[in-house]
């Protein structure tokens, strides 16, 4: 297992990932001398904290560093503001200058919030975090703070400031991750590599990483599956995670959002109630397949050279490659488990229109061809034709 650990540095606010089976112990210590942290605020949910063990090692290894603040667990699900605004409080009376959160996309976006919040509070430079990410979300290696607001919108903030400084991979603290989260944000990892294959500001060494992240989460899915207790394969899922969304520096007014899927599961999760893994699981393989219609040529041949990295000979015709792809990434979220439906999730039919709006606006072509792709997805049993 010794080529599943390492490090890699990259400049301004990321100062480091480090990866690898129990490299929390020493790697926690050395990101807080690294960045200068004092006393460290844990971030977390309410699962995570009283269901594991995980919160408490990360508390223990604080203590030994007498760096140890506090511990806010008050993070829901997508994040809601109210939760935040308290952890603005808990990090600001506790005295703590860093985050340290540990789970996934909620705490991990929610301490992004809590420290934009802080900094406008306060001025001066933004405070740092360090990510100990428990599921394959991704959302360490981004630059924006999704959560949702009083009414439940899903709303943000965005700046290179907020990126964690630090993150930590070990496989061994996503053992208490329970299965069906740690497999549909393994599909969410899917989603970022498979839209960053179409996005305008990929750049081609990413669209390499991109691939190769495509290539693991096919293989070491189901293998995840069938052995949950490995942690060799949860490894390995993580550092696939990490390339499906390698960190990317956008020029200020240049950012470009992933792509359809990503757009319908944000108007999707906060509303409805859907975890953004699922909303993967229920958008993707559809988004794809209308990209075999509406998409560019460049786009279509990004999408059918995946099929190389998943082991499926070519059908001889663009298209045709593109709704394989699209077929078997069907399949993969049915041999996992994780196939629902709109309708499952009780989103109410008649807002299906609204939600196409939502996402590409209500004129148009498009409009239409995204209605239809939901009203195929409401009901269960939709195949993806190929």
């Amino acid at each position: 297992m010794a080529t599943l650990s390492g490090f890699y540095g990259w400049t301004d606010t990321l100062k480091g990932v480090y990866y690898g089976p129990g490299v929390i112990q020493a790697a926690l210590p050395k990101l807080l001398s690294t960045l200068g942290g004092k006393k460290a605020l844990i971030v977390t949910g309410k699962t995570l904290y009283h269901k594991t063990d995980v919160v408490k090692t990360v508390e223990s290894i604080l203590r030994t560093q007498n760096a140890y603040g506090a511990t806010f667990y008050d993070i829901g699900e997508h994040s809601p503001i109210a939760g935040i605004r308290a952890g603005v409080a808990a990090f600001r009376d506790n005295g703590c200058d860093i985050i340290v959160s540990v789970g996934g996309g909620s705490p991990i976006d929610a301490s992004k919030a809590i420290l934009y919040y802080i900094q406008q509070e306060r001025g001066g430079p933004m405070p740092l975090q360090i990510a100990v990410p428990t599921t394959l979300s991704a959302a360490e290696y981004t630059v924006g703070a999704g959560f949702t607001d009083e009414k439940g919108n899903k709303t943000g903030v965005m700046s290179p400031e907020l990126a964690p400084a630090g993150i930590i991979l070990d496989a061994e603290l996503t053992l208490a991750t329970p299965e069906r989260l740690w497999l549909s944000t393994g599909l969410r990892a899917l989603d970022h590599a498979v839209e960053n294959l179409y996005r305008p500001v990929t750049p081609i060494p990413l669209k390499a990483l991109a691939y190769a992240a495509i290539a693991d989460l096919f293989e070491y899915l189901p293998k995840s599956k069938a052995d949950p207790g490995s942690v060799e394969v949860r490894q390995k899922l993580q550092i696939a995670s990490w390339m499906s969304l390698w960190p990317l520096r956008q020029d200020e007014g240049k950012f470009a959002p992933l792509g359809l899927s990503h757009g319908l599961g944000h108007k999707l999760g906060a509303t409805y109630g859907i975890p953004h893994g699922i909303t993967s699981c229920l958008t993707l393989a559809s988004v794809v397949a209308l990209q075999a219609e509406i998409g560019s040529e460049d786009d279509k041949r990004s999408l059918a050279k995946a099929l190389f990295y998943i082991q499926e000979p070519s059908k001889g015709d663009l298209k045709r490659d593109v709704l394989t792809l699209a077929s078997r990434i069907h399949g993969l979220v049915e041999s996992l488990g994780l196939a629902s439906s709109l309708e499952g999730y009780k989103v109410p039919k008649e807002d299906l229109t609204k939600i196409a709006a939502q996402t590409v606006g209500s004129e148009g072509p498009l409009h239409a061809k995204v209605l239809g792709l939901l009203n195929d997805i409401y009901v269960p049993g939709f195949k993806v034709g190929a």
